[in-house]
């Protein structure tokens, strides 16, 4: 099969033949029909998960077919289409057995713990766990921008921030997750506050609903402009990046009892920021996490798209070969565009 390889953290992906993966008796094998380009990526190839080892493949964002089966399998066949969350589940675990499978003790995730879906196969681990059946009315490009940055989106916004119509949502930094949670709280009927340093991003929050927009490129304090902006301050303020600056932007831009929700990775030297305690305690602020979306929690999302509530191929900014994928990896060209970036084109 060709695979997109690196033998070197931040050393260049390159593409080459390799031996196609075997299912275990638990999982199953994919043909990868697409798969998306995601910030996660590069942060497991600038060496920042320890569960890697080189050399590795990459990519947690997939959707595709099944083309073998683990003995043990009862749920799925050959021939099904399919997607599955970035965070598979060992199912046996006591977070699986309450159905949180997003925080397994024995967590598996395609693209860290093995080799991803920047390749043609790629092997599935507790398939009847993990995988989410897909009908035809979702094509496998759209389907495979859902399983980390719009699936984490939607659970950050829905169960952790629990947004509710005419709630304020504040939204720091607008790439593929904070768009999608622009999109997913405007579809709640939430007003939302988009912040982020790219004029063009925010014409682009502002196309999803978004009722105001903050450069935070041009503003001296963006927790004062939320206030401003919403009066009191949000209700729900999510740090969709990752950084030291907008985790504590969006913290102090929560009204009295407000909800902050972390789904930006804080990785690196971001793994332990100083956090604004103080306004924690005197206005009773509530910190939250976010980390993906168990494959059994699929059906609501799911249903909002079938209904055209949610579009998520409104974000699809580019689509690619496996070949220019590799190569534009290692200069960050589609990590740093607007919109999400899919690879439909493996051979």
């Amino acid at each position: 099969m060709k695979a997109a390889v690196y033998d070197v953290f931040h050393a260049p992906l390159v593409v080459g033949d390799y031996a196609e993966p075997a299912p275990k008796d638990h999982g199953v094998v994919l043909q990868v029909k697409a798969s998306g380009i995601c910030r996660s990526d590069w942060h497991g190839w600038q060496g920042h998960d320890p569960d890697i080892r080189l050399p590795h493949v990459p990519g947690h964002e997939m959707a595709g077919v099944i083309v073998a089966v683990g003995k043990q399998v009862k749920r799925f066949a050959v021939g099904q289409r399919v997607t599955l969350p970035f965070v598979c589940g060992c199912g046996s675990c006591e977070p699986c057995q309450r159905g949180q499978q997003q925080i397994c003790d024995r967590q598996s995730q395609p693209g860290f713990t093995h080799w991803g879906s920047y390749a043609e196969y790629v092997a599935i681990d507790f398939a009847d766990t993990n995988l989410v059946a897909l009908d035809d009315s979702l094509d496998f490009v759209t389907a495979a921008s859902l399983g980390c940055r719009f699936a984490t989106a939607y659970r950050g916004i829905v169960a952790q921030g629990r947004v509710a119509a005419g709630d304020v949502v504040a939204v720091h930094g607008c790439g593929g997750v904070g768009l999608s949670a622009i999109m997913i709280a405007v579809a709640l009927g939430a007003e939302v506050i988009a912040i982020d340093i790219d004029p063009t991003r925010l014409q682009l929050a502002a196309c999803l609903g978004a009722a105001a927009e903050v450069n935070a490129a041009e503003v001296d304090d963006v927790p004062a402009a939320v206030m401003a902006l919403s009066g009191a301050g949000a209700r729900v303020s999510m740090d969709a990046l990752g950084s030291v600056e907008t985790c504590r932007n969006s913290i102090l831009s929560l009204r009295k009892q407000g909800r902050h929700v972390q789904v930006g990775l804080m990785l690196g030297d971001y793994r332990a920021p100083p956090l604004p305690m103080d306004k924690v305690v005197a206005n009773e602020l509530e910190i939250v996490g976010s980390h993906g979306m168990q494959a059994h929690a699929y059906g609501p999302m799911l249903d909002m798209i079938r209904d055209g509530r949610l579009e998520p191929a409104r974000l699809v900014a580019n689509r690619v070969s496996l070949e220019e994928a590799a190569a534009g990896f290692a200069d960050e060209r589609y990590l740093r565009g607007r919109g999400v970036t899919v690879i439909d084109r493996f051979a």
